[in-house]
C-alpha cells in the first residue's frame, strides 16, 4: 500500500485573512467547497510536493502550539521571511540546527510555519 498525501487540513475560527494570506504566500486558487471549507489549490496540473490547503472552518480558537505544521523552503531564507511578513505572517524567532537554519513563523491566526532557504 502506497499513501500519498492529498492535501493538509488547517482549522481556523473565519477563511477571511488566514485562506488570503496562505493563498498569497503559495501562489494558489481559492475555491470555496461550502460554509465550513475553503480550499486552495496549486494552479495547473498537480505537482509533487504541492498539495492542496483545506481550511476548515471550527467554533473553538486556537489554544496550544500545533502538532502539525508545514515547513517550507524558499531560495533565499530572508527574502520568503519579508514576503511572507508583508502578507500578514508574524516572525516568531529564528532557530539553527548545526548548518541548518529556520525562521518559526505564524500566520494570520497564530498557526506556526517554518521558512528555510536555500
Amino acid at each position: 500500500m502506497t499513501l500519498h498525501v492529498t492535501e493538509i487540513v488547517i482549522d481556523c475560527a473565519v477563511h477571511g485573512a488566514v485562506v488570503d494570506f496562505w493563498a498569497a504566500a503559495m501562489g494558489y486558487v481559492r475555491h470555496r467547497v461550502n460554509d465550513q471549507y475553503v480550499a486552495l489549490v496549486p494552479p495547473g496540473p498537480p505537482e509533487p510536493g504541492r498539495p492542496s490547503l483545506l481550511f476548515q472552518k471550527v467554533p473553538e480558537a486556537k489554544v496550544v502550539k500545533n502538532r502539525v505544521h508545514l515547513d517550507l523552503r524558499g531560495e533565499i531564507m530572508a527574502d520568503e521571511v519579508a514576503r511572507l511578513r508583508g502578507l500578514g505572517a508574524t516572525p516568531v524567532v529564528e532557530r539553527s540546527l548545526g548548518r541548518l537554519r529556520w525562521t518559526v513563523m505564524t500566520d494570520p491566526e497564530g498557526n506556526e510555519f517554518c521558512v528555510s532557504g536555500g
